[in-house]
């Protein structure tokens, strides 16, 4: 395999290429490499590679002429990648794909970057290896030809050893042990020098598991798992969020038809509903607000009926529920009540399908920021039943979610179904 680097400094590559197994693949003819200096490729006497940006700004931008000069110069480029923290994250999947090409061209960013519009006139792709700046693309450039020159075969002693890593599964790797058997008094797992190779298969594919879900729990949500993996996972205590975070649905005071600030009707699909999702999330508490009598009343039946009645003896599941809710007349009664229970008062969270008009409305939040918040203070989320929270219930809020479908024209979602999302994206497992 070979690596076209395209850099305005060749010579950092000098010592990395050259040791350890990349060296000696280099040597067996295994990967190899040529240089490419976009300086070598500037037509004026100063050979300049940067200008200062158009529209001003810090810095300075690498020039488009030198670089597509020196990228329509190769002669069999393959697939032309630019080290960019902007890019699409550079995965293990990536580094396979690229493993079966017979050229690969690895362009090195310096300065602000490159001029736009070199991707415009060359079939560039951006790829980013962390969500960090960098001094150039050079450091990015060696984890890829690391990542990518391993999977080329004959480069690694066993090629087994490629299919049994972090991320070839889907997971992180399972912890390596070698001698001595016992360590400062850590002793190597029994397991592991038992001989039993389904047992030892089996341990390290639950290992692996558990490493990931410490680590990595972002990784599971596409791995691909089975019903033992699942079972091994659901069998690990592990910190559940959702107790911090309860859901109310507001009545009032909410918008109805003509924008007003009114009352809305109790709707016992809602009630049901976002029972089962809070319960489902692990919720602590689920209030719902209404401050008049009869919808009170409303309320108070289906819970009989379905706590204390013949629905709960025939459907203990949704008893389990439903025994979640807490009947209120207003966001500060279950404000009050949230506080009684879990001893401090939470940090109130608005929702809207609408973008908040006016300079002194609460901060917008993301639900990755909500779930910051439950890491240090409980959270109370409003929903909104009519046609949303009324201006007044927005500007009482701690802050307010943005709008679930921000970017699309139609964002109608019934309030059960924003409660699931809202939840999901806030606690999901693989958060």
């Amino acid at each position: 395999m070979h690596f076209h680097i395209v850099s305005l400094f060749p010579e950092f590559f000098d010592s990395p290429l050259a040791a350890a197994l990349m060296g000696r693949a280099r040597n067996a003819g295994i990967v190899s490499f040529s240089f490419h200096n976009p300086r070598d490729a500037a037509t004026d006497r100063h050979r300049s590679v940067d200008d200062r940006p158009y529209g001003g700004g810090p810095g300075m931008v690498m020039l488009p002429e030198p670089l597509a000069g020196t990228l329509r110069a190769l002669p069999r480029p393959g697939r032309m990648l630019v080290m960019a923290p902007g890019g699409r994250p550079f995965t293990q999947a990536l580094a396979r794909e690229l493993a079966a090409d017979a050229d690969v061209t690895l362009i090195c960013g310096r300065y602000e970057g490159l001029d736009a519009r070199i991707g415009d006139v060359l079939p560039l792709e951006y790829v980013s290896v962390g969500d960090a700046v960098l001094n150039g693309g050079e450091t990015a450039a060696l984890a890829v030809i690391e990542a990518v020159a391993r999977l080329t075969p004959g480069f690694m002693g066993k090629e087994e050893s490629g299919q049994e890593e972090s991320f070839s599964t889907g997971l992180l790797e399972y912890p390596h042990y070698t001698r001595p058997e016992n360590f400062e008094g850590h002793v190597v797992p029994d397991v592991l020098r038992s001989g039993d190779h389904a047992r030892i298969a089996a341990w390290r594919r639950e290992q692996s598991l558990l490493t990931t879900l410490r680590t990595r729990p972002d990784l599971l949500a596409e791995a691909p798992l089975n019903a033992q993996d699942a079972a091994c996972l659901n069998a690990v205590p592990r910190e559940r969020p959702g107790r911090n975070l309860r859901l109310a649905l507001i009545h009032y005071p909410v918008i109805i038809e003509g924008k007003n600030s009114g009352a809305s009707s109790l709707t016992n699909l809602d009630i049901h509903d976002i029972a089962r999702s809070s319960c489902t999330y692990g919720l602590g508490g689920f209030h719902v607000v209404t401050p008049l009598d009869d919808q009170m009343q409303v309320l108070e039946d289906i819970l009989r009926h379905w706590t204390r009645g013949p629905g709960a003896a025939g459907n203990p599941d949704r008893a389990r529920a439903l025994s979640l809710v807490r009947p209120a007349r207003s966001i500060e009664e279950a404000t009050d009540q949230m506080r009684a229970e879990v001893g401090e008062r939470p940090l109130l969270v608005g929702t809207s399908a609408r973008w908040p008009d006016g300079k002194n409305a609460p901060p917008l939040l993301t639900p990755g920021t909500v779930r910051e918040w439950l890491r240090r203070a409980p959270v109370l989320l409003l929903l909104g039943t009519g046609h949303g929270l009324a201006p007044e219930a927005l500007a009482a809020c701690d802050g307010i979610l943005r709008p679930l479908r921000f970017m699309d024209g139609y964002n109608h979602l019934s309030v059960r179904a924003a409660a699931a999302i809202v939840t999901d994206r806030i606690l999901g497992d693989f958060r």
